[in-house]
């Protein structure tokens, strides 16, 4: 029952949700969600670091890129719970479509590469 609270308790805030929502469909690294929910990369890697203690999210080395995914086995009890628990509210909601359509401009643009300072050579 422990890991259960944990993990409502991170998906209980609006910011948490809507990264968990946008990683369930691609691994993204800090950059592309600071430009995806137009929020500090501050903001970003301290809801980051609470769903990885909450084991929600894990993150991967990509070439320069540290880039944040669900493990599997997450993946499936999210889908469970969201498609039960948000329904139709997560389709309607308009943050949630924006986040779609900033995420769609950021693949096409191909941001990451022109955008993204990677991790190690940051100063």
């Amino acid at each position: 029952m422990k890991n259960t609270v944990k993990t409502f308790k991170a998906l209980s805030d609006p910011t948490r949700l809507r990264m968990v929502i946008l990683l369930m469909e691609r691994d993204l690294c800090v950059c592309e969600l600071q430009f995806i929910l137009e929020m500090e990369q501050s903001r970003i890697s301290h809801q980051l670091r609470i769903l990885r203690d909450a084991d929600m999210v894990e993150d991967k080395r990509d070439g320069k890129w540290i880039v944040y995914t669900i493990p599997k086995d997450m993946e499936k009890r999210l889908e469970l719970v969201l498609g039960s628990f948000l329904g139709e509210d997560m389709l309607d909601s308009k943050r949630i479509k924006q986040d779609r359509d900033n995420l769609k401009i950021f693949l096409e643009k191909q941001i990451r590469k022109s955008h993204c300072i990677p991790r190690k050579d940051r100063t």
